[in-house]
């Protein structure tokens, strides 16, 4: 976890300056929860600006003809860009203490190791080698329906999108979207603006709720409201290969 260079230094650092014991409650509260600044404004629109470059990406979905909304996003190759990589690396030791108590809470055994190049090699030898990283970009009515991003049997419990565009400037609408089926009871829904360069960390399947025996898995899926204007992209990193 200890960065060795400049470079890592300045991911880490930014992924360190969260309150991450107030990011802790609310992920638990709410199964999502605003992180930090994550990216630069210059950092964000050249990540913008690799969307046309072909090479960069091993395939491209158009969400319409799935019937996973309206809009289009591509899944980056490895190796990845450097702000995708070092944040994932830098991410990942944060998130995990986090995703073994929601296991423990649950009964559930804990598969993930120390290191996310550790659990990555996990992913791989059971099949998952395909890369996840993904760069969405949605236009005026755009939007994406509510699901989960699983891959395969083995799934990392939280993922993390990042704005790449000015809320009110770049787009209106957009909201991130998470809604949780609670055991029992109707479901619960929350709307969040991300704001330009800054992480939002959620649920990628389900999480720990209290129960009257204890401790339930509530399933969590997550979307973008309607772009109304402009165009909004956004990073989309998640910490287990695909099948």
């Amino acid at each position: 976890m200890n960065p060795t260079t400049a470079t890592v230094d300045r991911w880490w650092t930014r992924v360190d300056a969260g309150d991450w014991g107030a990011i802790t409650r609310e992920v638990d509260e709410y199964g999502g929860a605003l992180l930090p600044q994550l990216l630069t404004s210059d950092e964000a629109r050249e990540i913008r600006g690799l969307y046309d470059r072909d090479e960069l990406f091993r395939s491209t979905v158009t969400m319409s003809r799935h019937r996973f909304g309206e809009g289009e996003y591509r899944y980056f190759r490895t190796p990845y860009p450097e702000p995708v990589e070092r944040l994932k690396q830098a991410l990942y030791p944060r998130l995990l203490p986090i995703a073994r108590d929601w296991w423990d809470r649950l009964g559930r055994a804990a598969p993930w190791p120390d290191t996310l190049d550790e659990w990555l090699r996990m992913c791989h030898d059971a099949g998952q080698r395909r890369s996840t990283a993904i760069l969405l970009r949605y236009r005026e009515n755009d939007w994406n329906a509510l699901h989960r991003d699983l891959y395969g049997d083995l799934v990392f419990p939280l993922q993390v999108v990042v704005n790449l565009n000015e809320p009110g400037v770049d787009h209106t609408g957009g909201e991130f979207l998470l809604v949780e089926q609670r055991p029992r009871a109707q479901s619960r829904g929350t709307a969040t603006l991300l704001p330009h360069g800054h992480g939002y960390l959620f649920t990628t399947r389900d999480r720990p709720v209290r129960s009257t025996r204890g401790w339930s898995a509530a399933p969590v899926r997550h979307g973008v409201s309607v772009i109304r204007s402009g165009e909004r992209h956004t990073l989309g990193l998640v910490f287990h290969d695909a099948a």
